[in-house]
């Protein structure tokens, strides 16, 4: 596949995903953040590392390798989980990153390598709808 239409891909799957996107090195990368209030030791936070939403492709010998990784709160631990795994998506790791934060923040790795990256991508979004929505709007004091 050429250069470009890795490009068009890309570009496409971080819409369907609903990220930003850049293609450099043969690797795709999409990542958005999560709207979440996290505290850490009491001091809000919207840093990219506490908040991610980050998913790659990269096509090499013709393989397809697709990752992606999510902050969730505990409760949408076990539906994503779920919904992943309903779509044929491993789950690889599942931990977390910080101390004493509120809410508890958790990391969940994920990734596939029998589907094209925008069969990936959709079933991904798909999946994330389970994710907890009412934390979009929240303003810190």
């Amino acid at each position: 596949m050429s250069w470009e239409k890795k490009k068009n891909l890309c570009r496409e799957f971080a819409r369907i995903l609903g990220g930003s996107g850049s293609f450099e090195d043969g690797v795709c990368f999409v990542q958005k953040l999560r709207q979440i209030p996290f505290r850490i030791e009491g001091v809000p936070t919207n840093s990219p590392l506490v908040l991610p939403q980050l998913f790659s492709f990269e096509i090499r010998h013709g393989k397809v390798l697709n990752l992606g990784e999510t902050v969730l709160l505990q409760e949408e631990v076990n539906p994503l989980i779920s919904e992943l795994r309903k779509r044929k998506i491993k789950v690889t790791a599942f931990h977390n990153h910080w101390l004493f934060e509120e809410p508890r923040a958790m990391y969940l790795h994920f990734q596939s390598t029998s589907q094209s990256p925008l069969t990936f991508a959709k079933n991904v979004a798909e999946a994330f709808k389970v994710l907890d929505r009412s934390h979009h709007d929240f303003e810190y004091e």
